[in-house]
């Protein structure tokens, strides 16, 4: 009798992709969930990842975005483009900055000065998601994916909730004054990771892949 080797495990692939630049963006304002619009330039980095994943043929079986704009926007160009349905779920909206949500930077400090030590349960912008909020709702994203059965998903959402996304799934805690890791989500950069629920294994094999769009962007 010939030897018949066993299927592979089941294995979840994610894609995590951060949205275009945002007016928010462009001129310097704390997002948050205020809703900006994308710039042309955001419409136009969505469009040439779009036309990078048609010449790679790239598969996902379901494609998930926060409802903010701005993602919103982005998300609508890719599936448009890739023929994908798409499902909005506010589990993947930015962080809840409270007050600070929409303001200039230069305003936020004299409104709402940065206290000198910000332990990870302290509401930021005053009435928003504190770091360890943040983080819970991260790990509860996480938890709703692998909740769904294995199969290609691209999630489409902001660099604040994706950064405590890769904390849930790397098993790093919030620290005190947003000390620990940072992973750089620049507009239209995306992680990419598997995930094997026969072994407890996640593999990250890239973050903030951006080679439709290798112009050097701020973080923000």
């Amino acid at each position: 009798m010939m030897f018949t080797p066993p299927p592979p495990p089941p294995m979840y692939h994610f894609t995590f992709l951060r949205h275009g630049e945002s007016v928010g963006n462009a001129e310097g304002y704390h997002q948050g969930q205020h809703d900006f619009p994308l710039t042309e330039k955001g419409r136009q980095q969505a469009h040439s990842l779009a036309k990078r994943w048609q010449a790679e043929k790239k598969h996902f079986d379901t494609f998930i975005a926060s409802p903010l704009v701005r993602a919103k926007e982005t998300a609508e160009i890719i599936a448009a483009a890739l023929g994908l349905p798409l499902e909005f779920d506010p589990i993947w909206m930015e962080r809840d900055n409270g007050r600070l949500a929409g303001m200039r930077p230069e305003d936020a400090l004299i409104q709402y000065p940065r206290p000198p030590f910000v332990h990870p349960y302290l509401s930021i912008g005053q009435t928003g998601e504190s770091q360890w909020e943040l983080f819970l709702r991260g790990g509860q994203a996480v938890q709703n994916l692998l909740d769904r059965p294995p199969a290609a998903y691209l999630v489409l959402s902001h660099g604040g909730i994706l950064n405590m996304v890769l904390y849930a799934i790397l098993g790093i805690a919030p620290q005190a004054n947003f000390y620990g890791p940072r992973f750089r989500f620049s507009n239209t950069g995306f992680a990419t990771l598997t995930y094997d629920p026969t072994e407890h294994k996640w593999s990250v094999l890239g973050i903030n892949d951006r080679l439709h769009w290798p112009e050097t962007d701020e973080y923000n």
